[in-house]
């Protein structure tokens, strides 16, 4: 009889961390380093559990790129990332820029990247690759509304995620929500970047910035909007610090 309750409190323990919510302190997090979104997220996005990033526009694939590699810098912790996306990705995309990854602060020896054939390889190597401790993140990018990307296939990425630890990033390009049981839902947009402050550079565009905004979250209310640079120096997400340029939009380079 001990047994038969311990086992069902581990059951009722499992179901609620699926579902969201709090138990026992709840979640590990992950701080994205803007204040106020931490904030409202009560610490940060959690880790081991499964989040979903999309842009609705192809001109904002690498936006959605950027931010995600960004992410990852936040969670990885010395540990590889590996990066897996489909050929038609990659062809709506565009290839993966090395030197603009770098700008960025990841660096070749962190990025481990697999190209699949389709939507169906990418989910079987997404779900060996989401059971594997080892990484420090996952990310896993499909393109449009993949018949096969159904609320089952989320499912079985959350509980892989949450078995192993790794947190997964899931990137829609051009896509429209659905159903999925990610921790929480976000879609980004280029943003007009601020002007640098540096006098020797007077005018000239500052760091990568986006324009987010929270779409759903299992663990608490949504639907709110942010702007948001990218500070290499700090590995950090922030607030923008000064009076954006008019009319200039720095979507991060995909190719």
């Amino acid at each position: 009889m001990p047994e038969s309750s311990a086992s069902l409190s581990r059951l009722r323990r499992r179901v609620a961390r699926i579902e969201g919510v709090r138990v026992s302190g709840g979640p590990a997090r992950f701080a994205t380093g803007h204040a106020a979104i931490d904030a409202w997220l009560g610490g940060g996005l959690a880790r081991g559990r499964l989040h979903e990033v999309m842009a609705d526009d192809s001109e904002d694939a690498g936006s959605l790129s950027g931010f995600a590699a960004m992410l990852a810098l936040r969670i990885h912790a010395r540990k590889p990332l590996l990066w897996l996306r489909t050929e038609a990705a990659e062809r709506r995309a565009g290839k993966l820029y090395a030197s603009g990854l770098g700008e960025i602060g990841l660096h070749g020896g962190d990025l481990i990247l697999g190209l699949l054939g389709d939507d169906a390889a990418l989910l079987k190597a997404a779900n060996d690759a989401a059971r594997c401790a080892g990484l420090g993140a996952l990310i896993v990018e499909s393109w449009g509304e993949p018949r096969l990307l159904d609320l089952t296939a989320t499912r079985r990425l959350m509980l892989a995620a949450e078995a192993s630890g790794v947190t997964v990033l899931l990137l829609r390009g051009e896509a429209h929500e659905s159903p999925s049981v990610a921790d929480t839902r976000w879609r980004v947009a280029s943003a007009p970047s601020a002007a640098l402050a540096d006098g020797t550079a007077q005018g000239a565009p500052g760091h990568p910035a986006f324009d987010i905004e929270l779409l759903r979250r299992r663990a608490g209310p949504a639907g709110r909007q942010w702007r948001v640079e990218w500070n290499r120096e700090q590995c950090s997400f922030q607030p923008p610090e000064r009076p954006a340029l008019p009319g200039l939009v720095l979507p991060v380079a995909a190719g």
